[in-house]
């Protein structure tokens, strides 16, 4: 499998099981818990893209700009967890946040 299509599947998966199984049991309606957890489901993808790619000379090329595993792997996470959390926070009624 190509390396672009195994990072967002990696990141796919993590967000996924983050948002359906995971965040619902653990996070609730808590910002800060979500905040906590989702660093460490971007840090958990990172082990997972750099244990596979990391000394492998993998170049991305997005639009034009070259990028390495390491910053492929964090902006698509990014990326697609985008519409999971807007999601998440809207049907949680944590957006907008309480002052």
């Amino acid at each position: 499998m190509a390396p672009v299509i195994t990072i967002l599947m990696i990141n796919a998966v993590i967000l996924l099981l983050c948002y359906f199984l995971l965040f619902p049991v653990v996070v609730g309606a808590n910002l800060q818990k979500m905040a906590v957890n989702d660093l460490l489901a971007s840090v958990v993808a990172l082990v997972v893209a750099g244990s596979l790619y990391m000394d492998s000379g993998l170049t991305i090329r997005v639009f034009d700009v070259s990028l390495n595993w390491f910053w492929f792997t964090l902006l698509s996470y990014f990326l697609l967890e985008f519409p999971l959390a807007i999601w998440y926070l809207n049907k949680n009624n944590m957006w907008p946040p309480s002052p």
